[in-house]
């Protein structure tokens, strides 16, 4: 050809009817896509992504900063599309902004949409599952240990063992061996506790949730777990997934 020539074609739109998920992943994050993509790649549904900015280390002061950037990064999953509901991938940052504030932000441009976050969704869990003693496992460093820890306390969850990594970045979080991880949760101070819950998006313990839950003889809950499980429930996904604890049974 050696002029340009163009054929027009007329294309058939077939637009998907699956829901739609969208996830505010921390730009520093590792896991929660994986872990999304583990345990929804057999639903129907539809799952977007986008980043918010962060930085390292784990403070307050950062934790706040997210909050200025909620609403364009909401935006910007599919600017002009309908979004079902939108999980924001922050457990710690949570408790720092307020699921309240989360919540206002994202509906600034996805108004009405469904929001979760792996905090509120624990919670929720917890009720579902009638846990109301915990033994907690965080990766997080003190200070913010001491915030997990008060939130718990005022949802009336009685906390019977508290332990952590003391990391302060993601990638170090990220790279903990889940079966390192797997051990620390089988040696924890659970004995007393309903279940134990292991804090952190950004900590790979879906992986070995079931494991830990056979090992252990109790309910384990993990941030991203919880997180998922509300977010495709909020959706009407109801059908039981296996291989990712007995939460996804319920």
């Amino acid at each position: 050809m050696v002029k340009f020539s163009q054929t027009d074609l007329k294309a058939r739109i077939l637009k998907s009817s699956n829901p739609k998920i969208g996830v505010i992943a921390l730009s520093t994050d590792f896991t929660i896509e994986q872990d999304f993509r583990r345990i929804c790649h057999n639903q129907n549904v539809d799952i977007y992504v986008n980043r918010i900015p962060f930085e390292n280390p784990l403070t307050h002061e950062n934790y706040l900063k997210m909050a200025n950037y909620l609403a364009e990064i909401a935006h910007n999953i599919l600017p002009g599309e309908k979004i079902d509901s939108i999980a924001y991938g922050c457990t710690s940052g949570t408790v720092a902004i307020g699921d309240e504030k989360i919540v206002h932000e994202i509906h600034k441009t996805k108004p009405n949409v469904y929001v979760s976050t792996p905090i509120t969704a624990a919670i929720k869990s917890f009720s579902k599952m009638r846990i109301n003693k915990i033994a907690v496992l965080t990766p997080y460093p003190k200070l913010v240990n001491e915030t997990i820890f008060n939130f718990l306390a005022k949802q009336d969850i009685e906390i019977t063992s508290f332990s952590s990594f003391n990391l302060e970045y993601d990638n170090d979080i990220a790279n903990v061996d889940p079966q390192h991880l797997l051990e620390t949760i089988n040696n924890l101070e659970h004995q007393n506790a309903d279940a134990i819950f292991v804090s952190c998006t950004a900590l790979r313990a879906v992986e070995i949730l079931d494991q830990a839950e056979r090992d252990t003889s109790k309910f384990v809950i993990s941030s991203n777990q919880a997180l998922i499980w509300d977010t495709i429930r909020s959706v009407n996904i109801s059908s039981n997934i296996n291989g990712y604890g007995k939460l996804f049974l319920n």
